[in-house]
């Protein structure tokens, strides 16, 4: 019988980057069938920026493009561009390739923490993640097929349920929390962030248009992240709140807060493709 994988423990071995030469890294994308999670190349990609930045100086904002389809069967090459080294802000470009082709772009800033001005909108009320739906379970409940059913290193739980004879508004809050705790290393923590903030955005912008799995066709076109506030990842649950404010040409726009006991960590933006399926 083969040994049951521990998702957190595969993901975190995706994320230890080998060194080939000066700012030039090479990454494991992974078993998987199909496409590659858009999220597990944009973590690795800050962690090969990181890699070449001074520990004082934390990830505090990035910007990212998905060009292609990544793929689970060849290694991912990360080239880092150091743009500038300045005395408070540091920033990178960071280009991933696979089978020859660059499949995304990253600009990542980094920046020494200093004391300033703070404000914060109280996070939104949710139902407890206990009282909410596995995130996997409702979509082998909505395909009809509990072969799809997965267990991911990030666990999901989803406030409203996906009905799809009921179109909703094209907002939703869920729960996400890793399936373990991580190593207490200040990049790996903001990758594993990173990795968690690409999930659910897309079905944000599909839920007014009676869209669940199986019927539509989904892809992240860009991504931006900045973090707001230091975290420690363990156990907990993070509220991710989304909203999807346009849509126009198969193209939707989606915001989201990510909050932690209530103190909001990080903002998401990303523009995502939806189409209909054909078939």
């Amino acid at each position: 019988m083969t040994p049951r994988r521990d998702p957190l423990q595969t993901l975190l071995g995706c994320l230890r980057l080998e060194t080939l030469d000066a700012d030039l890294y090479l990454g494991d994308p992974g078993p998987g069938e199909g496409r590659l999670f858009g999220g597990m190349v944009a973590a690795q990609s800050v962690v090969a920026a990181g890699m070449t930045v001074e520990k004082e100086r934390p990830l505090h904002s990035l910007h990212a493009y998905f060009l292609r389809p990544g793929r689970h069967d060849a290694p991912i090459r990360f080239v880092v561009r150091r743009d500038r080294d300045g005395r408070s802000f540091t920033t990178r470009r960071v280009v991933a390739h696979q089978a020859g082709e660059a499949i995304f772009n990253l600009a990542a800033s980094f920046k020494l923490p200093e004391a300033g001005i703070e404000h914060q909108d109280p996070a939104p009320e949710a139902p407890p993640p206990e009282a909410c739906e596995d995130w996997e379970l409702a979509r082998a409940r909505v395909l009809g097929d509990a072969r799809f059913e997965r267990e991911s290193a990030a666990e999901v739980r989803i406030s409203v349920p996906y009905h799809p004879e009921k179109p909703g508004p094209a907002r939703q809050t869920i729960w996400v929390r890793l399936r373990g705790t991580p190593p207490d290393d200040q990049l790996l923590q903001t990758a594993l962030l990173v990795y968690m903030s690409d999930r659910t955005l897309a079905s944000t912008a599909a839920r007014p248009h009676g869209l669940p799995w199986g019927m539509r066709m989904t892809a992240s076109l860009d991504h931006a992240v900045w973090i707001h506030h230091p975290f420690r990842l363990d156990d907990r649950w993070i509220l991710y709140a989304s909203e999807s404010p346009a849509a126009h040409a198969a193209r939707g726009i989606i915001f989201g807060g990510m909050f932690l006991d209530g103190v909001r960590i990080a903002s998401v933006a990303q523009e995502a493709l939806i189409r209909t399926r054909k078939d």
